[in-house]
């Protein structure tokens, strides 16, 4: 089918609109954290008459960034590995392996990521309170809660995700290791890993950006020493005053460890999600 003259003109004015659409929120966002304090609260100009850096020096100092960041990347880190370690386990079973329930597991699995995370806040604090009474472990107000809700929330897609992938890679590759005198478990380690890497890679960045950018459970299940970024955030704001050009500076510096990732693995991404969908 050939594309006619008035056709690829309404193509590209529509992707000029749709990247100026985009383009904009983050110029503000920019823009709004190279400017001093006084400037962001008068009349906004999308030029600005002073740019200066000093709400990248001093958005680490006005509240513990650092600490905060810590603690968001040691509990998204963990969450990330052990959602990777969990999601191989479940998911390798359901893509090798026939068994009574099979397509029932796959659908509630997968049925979970329907219903808003709000719904389950309630119910997961209670556990949580009744766990430390019997167990004496703390969960709320520790790294430990927030890892297994994390945890909870990535693993449903990622077994969906990783068990469609792993489908995709013949049988005869392990079965070769297997008549060669590998166990099942050393040929999945060996032999099916390395090949679903760019698969592993999907679901590890999957489960990073859910943990990264998480606001609800983080407000209730930590406290002053195990805040995460973005519940951190908020203290750029006093009851006076709110310091926005040292909240732009803060929010652009922790999106970059999630755009990074997603750059380094988009080809990774895209194909795991490709064989995701085949299942």
């Amino acid at each position: 089918m050939t594309e006619t003259t008035g056709f690829r003109w309404f193509r590209r004015l529509t992707l000029i609109f749709l990247t100026l659409f985009t383009l904009m929120p983050l110029y503000v966002l920019v823009l709004t954290s190279i400017k001093p304090l006084a400037d962001v609260r008068g009349r906004f100009l999308w030029v600005p008459e002073e740019i200066t850096f000093a709400p990248y020096i001093d958005m680490w100092s006005t509240i513990p960034l650092a600490r905060y960041l810590g603690n968001s990347l040691f509990v998204t880190l963990t969450a990330t590995f052990f959602a990777l370690i969990f999601a191989v386990l479940a998911a390798y079973p359901l893509a090798r392996m026939r068994f009574r329930g099979e397509r029932v597991f796959s659908m509630t699995v997968l049925s979970t990521q329907m219903f808003p995370g709000i719904l389950f806040l309630l119910p997961l604090f209670l556990i949580f309170v009744q766990l430390e009474d019997i167990l004496g472990i703390q969960f709320t107000g520790s790294y430990l809660g927030l890892i297994i809700t994390y945890l909870t929330f990535a693993l449903p897609f990622s077994i969906w995700m990783l068990s469609g992938y792993l489908s995709a890679i013949p049988k005869e590759l392990e079965e070769a290791a297997m008549i060669d005198g590998t166990s099942r478990v050393g040929a999945l380690v060996r032999v099916i890993l390395p090949v679903a890497r760019p698969g592993l890679l999907a679901v590890g960045v999957f489960a990073f950006i859910t943990a990264w950018g998480e606001v609800l459970f983080a407000s209730v299940l930590t406290d002053t020493e195990t805040r995460t970024l973005s519940i951190g955030l908020k203290l750029y704001r006093s009851q006076v005053d709110v310091m926005w050009n040292e909240l732009m500076a803060a929010s652009l510096t922790i999106s970059l460890p999630v755009i990074v990732a997603f750059v380094l693995v988009q080809r990774h991404i895209v194909s795991g999600l490709s064989a995701g969908s085949v299942k």
